[in-house]
């Protein structure tokens, strides 16, 4: 029996077993949002992180082993991406007269994230290692790790913190936006893209394509000005 048990083990700690439980995550949470009419609360990404979490905690599966085993769904996150620039292209003559405005948007906005970030965290007593892992929450999961890498931050806690971020952002925004009656397409999804990535993305692409299309546009932007403005700005803040 024990042999049968650690064996059966053995097969549910496979990659096809732990892409398989990903995957079922996934869709578990996408028929959660459809039976729920689309609240906001019902995150497909949400439920498959509970589902996958508690999965390889009962399987006693490091992290490292899980992404490798998933490494299949990782490859596809490229493509994906890079995929969000198609409504951007349907979306393109909406970009007249934006041009400025959003690139403005964009770097204050980054500039904003970086400092506000560092400072809370120093105020609220962080050591100098958070705070390098907190300037860089408002970027993409791989930017984040990699600039909380070379400024010597905690880039596993910055994966979170983006994620984290992310999630949070995708099911409140909306919400805020309507809330201070923010109506134009563009500058909704420019603001929900430029802080919950991806997955704000996904959500504003069902909400309208336009939001949809200039939340993946502020994503890429977004990663980019972070890039760029955390080496200057780390001269000043550390």
């Amino acid at each position: 029996m024990s042999d049968a048990l650690d064996a059966a083990r053995e097969v549910a700690r496979s990659p096809l077993a732990l892409l398989a439980v990903t995957l079922a995550g996934y869709q578990l949470g996408r028929w959660i949002q459809q039976r729920s009419g689309g609240h906001a609360l019902a995150q497909p990404v949400l439920v498959a992180i509970v589902v996958t979490g508690l999965a390889i905690t009962v399987l006693d599966v490091d992290y490292p082993e899980y992404r490798s085993g998933v490494e299949l769904i990782a490859f596809w996150l490229g493509p994906a991406t890079v995929a969000l620039a198609v409504p951007l292209h349907r979306q393109a003559d909406r970009l007249k007269g934006f041009v400025v405005p959003m690139l403005v948007a964009v770097v204050v906005g980054a500039v904003v994230s970086i400092t506000s970030a560092v400072l809370l965290a120093r105020a609220l007593g962080a050591d100098e290692a958070l705070e390098k892992t907190l300037a860089t929450k408002a970027a993409t999961t791989p930017v984040a790790i990699a600039l909380t890498d070379a400024l010597g931050g905690i880039p596993p806690l910055a994966a979170v913190f983006a994620i984290i971020i992310g999630i949070l952002s995708a099911i409140t925004a909306p919400a805020v936006l309507d809330l201070l009656r923010i109506r134009d397409r563009r500058a909704r999804g420019l603001a929900v893209g430029a802080v919950s990535h991806g997955i704000g993305a996904s959500r504003m692409l069902r909400e309208d394509e336009t939001e949809g299309a200039f939340a993946g546009l502020a994503m890429g932007l977004s990663a980019l000005a972070i890039s760029l403005l955390v080496p200057v700005l780390a001269l000043v803040l550390f």
